[in-house]
């Protein structure tokens, strides 16, 4: 699966103000990050507002970016939740025909323990489909810790790569020690994407990247071939916006970035909201030096 290796975008879904689904701008941000350098597209993420879609509009949006992108690009696709069951027949009964892998975050809300998770993403291997682990404690109030990630990609081969997005930068480096060689990590935080590829990780699935797919891809390239300094360079250049964005909750902060671009409308669907006028000059601020 060396193909899912570089950026990974998680797509905003974008709104009307009636807060339909705007087809046309989603098609804006597909080419925008296919003709800037995105190696891979990760569709109904966290980032896509997923849960405040309906089934219809689900299928609707996976229709549209997989007729976008015209086999231009891997794609990924986002099926997760808290009812095993439920997901891995999701999983079965879906045509992933378009698609490389699926994302599956960790059960949220339900907090089981370690042995829990490894139970919940035993069954979904079951599926036989390729499958990437997304753990990221902030949202599911669980962490998947190195150990049962490992424990997993010896035992499930088809669990073949990791979006970790652990508050503890040493859990990357533990799952990077420790992991099988074909086995693949990502960085699920913006932040880390650097360090993290040169410490032996596979890039980054990226909300930032979405917005500055360009900068983020050729940054994450120098990383591969060990040109530090200038990869840095951009890292340092994002840094204070990747944090911005993040500030107010996701997707609101990159919807700022990408609405002040032309590429989209600035509406988020409740529960979230948009950004706050003091952070959304903030933001614009910053990019003026990108």
């Amino acid at each position: 699966m060396s193909k899912l290796k570089g950026l990974g975008v998680a797509l905003v879904t974008p709104f009307n103000e009636d807060l339909s689904v705007d087809l046309d701008s989603l098609t804006k941000l597909v080419e925008f990050n296919i003709e800037n350098g995105t190696n891979y597209l990760v569709v109904l993420g966290t980032t896509a507002e997923a849960a405040t879609l309906s089934e219809n509009e689900k299928k609707t949006v996976i229709e549209h970016i997989i007729k976008v992108n015209d086999k231009r690009l891997p794609l990924v696709l986002g099926i997760g939740g808290n009812n095993t069951l439920e997901v891995k027949k999701q999983i079965e009964e879906t045509d992933l025909s378009a698609f490389d892998a699926i994302l599956s975050v960790s059960p949220y809300y339900n907090r089981p323990n370690q042995e829990g998770l490894y139970q919940h993403y035993k069954a979904l291997a079951e599926t036989g489909k390729q499958i990437i682990i997304y753990n990221v404690p902030s949202r599911t109030g669980q962490n998947v810790e190195a150990s049962t990630t490992v424990r997993l990609a010896k035992e499930f081969p088809n669990l073949f790569m990791i979006k970790e997005a652990a508050p503890s930068i040493n859990q990357y480096f533990d799952i990077l020690r420790q992991k099988p060689e074909n086995f693949s990590l990502v960085s699920g935080d913006d932040e880390y994407t650097l360090p993290v590829t040169l410490a032996g990780g596979d890039g980054v699935i990226s909300v930032i990247g979405q917005a500055y797919p360009k900068e983020f891809s050729t940054m994450v390239q120098l990383a591969f071939d060990g040109k530090v300094k200038e990869a840095y360079e951009i890292h340092n250049k994002l840094v204070e916006i990747t944090r911005l964005i993040f500030a107010e909750g996701n997707p609101a902060g990159i919807k700022t970035i990408l609405a002040e671009m032309g590429i989209l409308k600035n509406f988020v669907r409740l529960p979230l909201v948009i950004a706050s006028s003091g952070l959304q000059e903030k933001i614009k601020a910053e990019m003026v030096g990108i």
